[in-house]
């Protein structure tokens, strides 16, 4: 297998910059996910790792060597794109074999690597079937197989699970997190797709206009987001920002986020005194922080009402237009203009620099 270096890693169309200054380290047998919003830079990344771009600066390393002038062919590298790109004229055994034939391997070794990949995907009684006779999963599984076949050193996937329904979609992660781990394939992941991001590799990298916001695992990028982008972008659903102050109080810290004042802990006062932190703050705290109560300390009412089956998504409004959403767990009854009382969990709060929208804590 194959540990992957990226350093410095630019790639500007005219003066669009795609990908700036991009420097990452995938470990050997990892699973990583390149995250972020359409044209973050994600997929350039990975056509530059397979080969079919060339960075406009900078070098990607596979263990010690430089590969910036490694044909894509000599990469040893398997792809697997959004569309899945099968031959329709072909069995979906030839569809698998195809690679192997382009790299001549003999007739019973092609055979014997295309029934062994077939049967490890479970698609072994597809293989004289029509790609138009297929499935959108079975089309996808038949796309893995033809990349695996090659015994790649690593594997490179673009969104291969955004054509498929959303039931065929959790299962499918789980079966390419099943196959990563029993194959241990360096595997690089790109989605637009927190979740499945989320669910499915050791460490995420969540880009946003072409640079590197967060590398981290689901867990650090959770509870240790470390700008506002990577906040709003990590957790569903999304995390509250209230544009704040810090007063002073005695040797307290308290954050105005206009119609209440909230007494901060001690734990992130001595982080925010020692960093210096400026007046003007953003505060943020996960939807799942916010607790409806009848002895909670502030008064709210309940601007709507979002049933999402387990859970209710719940829109408060504080008062002077300042709008929230707490998270609670369905059975509760809310109407819409109900008086309620809110507890946040100040332990679990982040505060952000205003300028600079980097996480104090």
């Amino acid at each position: 297998m194959v540990e992957v270096k990226l350093v410095d890693l630019c790639k500007y169309f005219g003066p669009v910059k795609a990908v700036d200054h991009l420097n990452l380290h995938v470990k050997d047998r990892e699973f990583v996910a390149l995250l972020g919003p359409s044209g973050c830079g994600k997929t350039t990344t990975l056509l530059m790792i397979a080969g079919i771009y060339k960075p406009t600066s900078g070098y990607i390393y596979f263990e010690d060597e430089v590969v910036n002038e490694v044909p894509p062919k000599e990469r040893n590298v398997g792809m697997v794109f959004q569309s899945y790109a099968l031959y329709p004229h072909m069995t979906v055994f030839d569809n698998i074999a195809f690679p192997l034939k382009l790299k001549k391997v003999p007739k019973q070794e092609i055979k014997r690597k295309v029934k062994e990949v077939a049967e490890f995907l479970r698609i072994a009684e597809l293989l004289d079937r029509k790609p138009s006779q297929l499935s959108g999963g079975q089309q996808q599984r038949v796309a893995l197989a033809r990349a695996l076949a090659k015994e790649p050193q690593l594997f490179l996937m673009d969104e291969p699970l955004s054509n498929l329904d959303a039931k065929l979609r959790i299962m499918m992660r789980a079966e390419l997190k099943r196959m990563q781990k029993e194959l241990g394939i360096t595997t690089i992941y790109v989605t637009h797709d927190q979740v499945e991001a989320m669910t499915m590799a050791d460490r995420i990298a969540v880009l946003n206009q072409g640079r590197l916001q967060q590398y981290g695992t689901p867990d650090e990028l959770y509870n240790k987001p470390s700008n506002v982008f990577v906040a709003g972008f990590i957790g569903s659903p999304p995390m509250n920002f209230i544009d704040g102050s810090l007063v002073e109080v005695g040797d307290k810290l308290v954050i105005d986020i206009g119609p209440v004042k909230l007494p901060l802990p001690e734990d992130i006062t001595a982080v925010l005194k020692e960093a210096s932190a400026k007046d003007e703050v953003i505060f943020g705290i996960r939807p799942e922080d916010i607790q409806i109560k009848p002895d909670g300390q502030y008064p709210a009412e309940v601007y709507v009402v979002e049933p999402l089956g387990r859970d209710l998504i719940i829109h408060l409004n504080l008062g002077e237009g300042l709008l929230i959403r707490a998270l609670v767990s369905a059975g509760t009854q809310f109407n819409i203009g109900e008086k309620v009382r809110i507890t946040f969990d100040m332990e679990k709060a982040h505060i952000f620099d205003r300028k600079t929208e980097k996480a104090y804590i």
